[in-house]
């Protein structure tokens, strides 16, 4: 048997026990996961935690969460008002001057504002593909269907974005680094009533996130982070999983941005879990591997603000085409937690780089950076795994 069927056997061993294995299942998907027949969707779900380890339980939690899921679009979607009505009293006068958080105009004018960032984050997601832009096999039916409620993207006002509502929380993605990636020279567009895009379901996603989680909401960038969740999901070849793509999503990516949404708090930026530290460490990282590069670097002035901000917050979805980056998460998400695999990943890009880094000046190495030239991604993910076995090794 060749070395990749027996990859294949293996991970379809630990996918089809009654309990999964874990810590094999992290093991055979660093590097990257086989995605005949679903194998990677399912991994991540497990990986993620979405999933429970015991396989007699998922068929419970998968109608239980998606059940979830529906009551949400029902209640923020469909019917808003459902929860003013359940939050405020019938004897106070509502009106758009009403200062008190439970008016139903505070909460128009608080919906709008996360929309309109949202309605223009999306439109854009991943230009460098169409999928976006095509329509689902899945579309919600309590939205397009017969009875269905005004679209999303159509409840965006057409004023002038205010200042506070693109002002960073947390990612401030709009420094003097560039995307890698191409930009959408247009917006995309909605598709005719009884279907919806893509890009229209992350949306909603995004909007229902942002309404439960009123203290964070939405920051731009996350889109980036669900993009690929997303096209894993709604790309799954088990027709039966795939029409839950949506649902599935949501709660994955809520338990992927509990990892990182400290990453996404301005105020944290500084503290052990923002992305100061994970800069720092970063740094000390590529220093111990690599001293004479990370001394260049220093004498250059090159600041890690200007190339790996982006990098760590967007867990590389800019730095890399799709078929490459979820080769990545693969490995990514294969991490204990605390995100050294990311950071293990982030040097090995530094390194790779070595030569021309050490024989470029500032301007040159900032732009070389900033916009990651093209390479085989299992060069990097293999360059990454000697990090993370050299660490280990040194620990244990």
């Amino acid at each position: 048997m060749s070395g990749y069927k027996a990859r294949l056997s293996s991970i379809d061993h630990i996918l089809n026990a009654d309990i999964i294995h874990l810590s094999k299942l992290k093991e055979l998907s660093l590097g990257g996961i086989p995605d005949e027949g679903g194998r990677r969707a399912l991994s991540w779900k497990i990986l993620l935690g979405y999933l429970p380890l015991q396989r007699t339980k998922w068929k419970d939690i998968l109608d239980q969460k998606r059940c979830q899921y529906q009551n949400f679009i029902r209640e923020m979607v469909v019917d808003p008002s459902l929860l003013s009505k359940s939050k405020s009293s019938p004897e106070v006068e509502d009106h758009p001057l009403n200062p008190s958080p439970d008016s139903q105009w505070r909460s128009f004018f608080d919906d709008n504002q996360i929309l309109t960032q949202i309605d223009k984050d999306v439109r854009r997601l991943c230009p460098d593909m169409m999928f976006f832009q095509r329509g689902t096999d899945y579309p919600c039916l309590q939205v397009v269907g017969e009875e269905g409620v005004e679209r999303l993207h159509r409840r965006v006002t057409t004023e002038t974005l205010s200042a506070a509502a693109v002002t960073r929380k947390g990612l401030g993605i709009n420094k003097i680094e560039a995307s890698r990636k191409s930009v959408a020279t247009e917006d995309y567009k909605p598709l005719p009533p009884g279907s919806e895009a893509h890009w229209e379901v992350v949306e909603r996603i995004l909007f229902i996130y942002a309404k439960l989680n009123p203290g964070q909401s939405y920051v731009q960038g996350m889109n980036e982070i669900i993009g690929p969740l997303y096209y894993t999901f709604a790309t799954d070849p088990d027709l039966g999983m795939r029409q839950h793509a949506e649902a599935d999503t949501f709660f994955c990516f809520i338990s992927l941005m509990a990892q990182a949404r400290d990453l996404f708090i301005r105020t944290l930026d500084k503290s052990s879990s923002g992305i100061g530290a994970m800069m720092d460490r970063l740094m000390k990282n590529l220093k111990h591997h690599d001293t004479q590069l990370f001394n260049h670097l220093q004498s250059q002035e090159l600041k890690p603000q200007y190339y790996s901000f982006r990098w760590l917050t967007l867990l590389l979805s800019q730095e890399f085409d799709m078929p490459d980056l979820i080769q990545v998460w693969d490995t990514l998400f294969s991490d204990n937690g605390g995100f050294g695999y990311l950071i293990q990943i982030c040097t090995a890009m530094i390194v790779l780089q070595r030569d021309t880094i050490l024989a470029s000046d500032f301007a040159n190495n900032v732009k070389l950076l900033q916009r990651y030239p093209p390479i085989d991604v299992r060069i990097i993910i293999q360059k990454g795994l000697k990090n993370i076995n050299f660490k280990k090794k040194k620990i244990s």
